[in-house]
């Protein structure tokens, strides 16, 4: 892709939640370092407990390998994104970006499956609107306007 296509590009709302998914993703991949104190950690390798687990009776689990840098990059973006919603928002956002089913939200949330649709899809076109206007104002507007889309 051209440079020049790239800059004409407008972000619509598929691409947005295109970019969530792939965050919540990156962010699963990223390497589970520091959870225990240096004095607790070891290199050896777990211990069995029992002769089954010597021959692969139990299932292994497999983790993806960390992500890439670009990924990293692009994920630290849609961290900067979510920055411009409300809490319950960007809860919802994040929930649907690790697809957590719709019944399980409306669980948490106490609200009717339509009614977290539409919450959704705006503060989809929050960022949207977001986005699109800033690829014309080299300034970056200024952050009190950043919730009156």
């Amino acid at each position: 892709m051209r440079e020049e296509d790239a800059m004409d590009r407008k972000w619509d709302v598929k691409m947005v939640a295109a970019r969530l998914e792939e965050a919540a993703e990156t962010m699963q991949r990223l390497p589970l370092t520091g959870l225990q104190p240096a004095a607790y950690s070891t290199s050896w390798p777990p211990i069995l407990q029992e002769f089954y687990e010597a021959y692969g009776w139990n299932d292994v689990k497999v983790r993806l390998g960390p992500p890439t840098p670009d990924a990293i990059d692009r994920m630290d973006e849609v961290m900067e994104w979510l920055g411009w919603l409300e809490p319950d928002d960007v809860r919802l956002l994040w929930l649907r970006a690790e697809r957590v089913r719709w019944k399980l939200i409306q669980q948490r949330f106490g609200k009717a499956r339509s009614t977290l649709a539409a919450h959704w899809k705006a503060a989809l076109y929050q960022i949207v609107g977001i986005l699109n206007r800033e690829r014309f104002c080299p300034d970056n507007f200024p952050p009190d306007t950043k919730h009156q889309i």
